[in-house]
């Protein structure tokens, strides 16, 4: 049994319960454009794919000229609120606060693009805390591509192999995998009831981000979850 060297995160699912801005945002457009607001349950599960996932979600008869038009104003109504509902998973600040207490340092690997998440972090006090943070134009690829976890290794001083990466999507799995890492499913996300996590071939499987440290050895290394 050994110990991890670095612990990495998504942002939108399992670091930041994004949810509240994001359907905000997607409402808000909805009432601009002459629809009524979808329910919160409705959105949630989608909030983990991005923007045109939830454009499409929300203008389903919406034509591909319209669409890219509307994913332009979500993200332009999402960047003016990107924080008054976000806010770290509940037990996740005590997770992170005992990682520096032990000097493990943690990062952020997500798709989410640069622009918006960056200030996010800062306004969430984050941003200064992680040792590194790879958004989904910071290099030539994105999840389910290994390359950005990849790059956070490097930039973090930590082999692929002594990592960590915690996901609540399939994408964030094949990617952990594919670069080596441990593979940790964060279930309090967004997933959806066509989601099937023990499909995607993870290491572990956490209910509750508390369950998160009995992960942060790498005894399971090499195995998988049975399905």
């Amino acid at each position: 049994m050994s110990r991890a060297a670095a612990i990495l995160f998504d942002l939108d699912g399992t670091l930041l319960d994004t949810a509240p801005d994001m359907v905000g945002a997607l409402n808000r457009l909805r009432v601009e454009e002459g629809c009524a607001p979808l329910p919160f349950a409705d959105v949630r599960t989608s909030v983990s794919h991005g923007a045109m996932r939830l454009v499409r979600l929300g203008f389903p008869d919406a034509g591909q000229h319209d669409i890219e038009r509307l994913r332009l104003r979500f993200l332009e109504l999402y960047a003016h609120n990107l924080a008054d509902g976000t806010c770290l998973f509940p037990g996740l600040d005590e997770v992170l606060a005992a990682l520096e207490s032990d000097g493990l340092p943690w990062g952020v690997v997500t798709n989410k693009p640069g622009w918006l998440t960056d200030p996010l972090l800062d306004r969430l006090g984050l941003a200064s805390r992680a040792c590194c943070v790879v958004s989904g134009d910071t290099v030539a690829e994105r999840k389910p591509h290994p390359l950005p976890l990849l790059h956070a290794a490097q930039l973090t001083g930590v082999p692929p192999h002594r990592c960590v990466y915690v996901g609540d999507a399939e994408r964030d799995i094949v990617a952990g995998r594919a670069a080596g890492m441990q593979t940790v499913v964060a279930a309090y996300g967004y997933l959806g009831p066509e989601d099937r996590p023990l499909q995607w071939n993870p290491h572990g499987i956490v209910e509750r981000p508390g369950e998160l440290p009995d992960w942060f050895t790498l005894r399971h290394l090499g195995t998988a979850v049975a399905t």
